[in-house]
């Protein structure tokens, strides 16, 4: 982003972790235009995301011109990318969502398979998307659909899913007030490749179920 010449500022949130998490962060605040956020309890990834996004939109004089862009910290979606997906925001895409692929990279057979399963029983709320890999949550928000998002909602959380399905579930709330979708394929990341899958089989189905009924796509 240095290279890029925009000004930036990173968001983190710590969600309580017990690890050295936040004393890492700490020792970039002199370095970087860090900002960390947190909350006294557990909130988890898709109430922390939000809670990410909505500080960007409060934090903004520009939500036409600003953007955010997500991605995990343990950086499986390549921080590579970031520029590209500010570009094609800058040349009129309102929402740009990264589509990873995973060429040269050693991706596990459940990782695989999880996904797969996930894929076909979402059924058109997973092919009916505006783009083609709706799970990934590699992207770029231009923070004036944000803004009109979260009006809408009137303090309401607009996810209530975890993991990939809070991915799907985000999109298809914003993406009602974006004029143009586009999106970008990077690659991923190999880095966090050896970590562990966490796997909620009786949640993540049930959020399925839910999708399939309430996520409906526009053409």
């Amino acid at each position: 982003m240095s290279e890029f010449g925009r000004d930036y500022e990173i968001l983190v949130f710590n969600d309580n972790s017990t690890d050295r998490t936040g004393e890492i962060l700490e020792t970039y605040r002199s370095k970087l235009p860090l900002r960390v956020l947190k909350k006294d309890v557990s909130v988890g990834n898709s109430v922390a995301l939000e809670l990410l996004l909505r500080e960007a939109v409060t934090s903004t004089k520009y939500p036409k011109r600003d953007s955010a862009i997500t991605l995990q910290a343990d950086f499986s979606e390549n921080p590579e990318a970031i520029v590209s997906l500010v570009r094609a925001l800058e040349g009129g895409s309102d929402i740009v969502a990264g589509s990873i692929t995973t060429s040269n990279t050693k991706t596990p057979f459940l990782r695989k398979g999880l996904r797969s399963l996930a894929e076909s029983l979402l059924g058109k709320a997973y092919h009916g998307a505006p783009v083609t890999d709706p799970l990934c949550g590699f992207r770029a928000y231009r923070l004036i659909v944000l803004k009109k998002a979260f009006n809408a909602s009137k303090k309401r959380p607009l996810v209530d899913s975890k993991g990939w399905l809070a991915n799907l579930e985000f999109l298809g709330a914003v993406a009602p007030y974006a004029r143009r979708i586009s999106e970008w394929s990077v690659e991923s990341s190999h880095i966090s490749r050896s970590h562990p899958i966490k796997f909620n089989i009786v949640g993540t189905f049930r959020g399925i179920l839910r999708a399939r009924q309430e996520i409906v796509w526009e053409n």
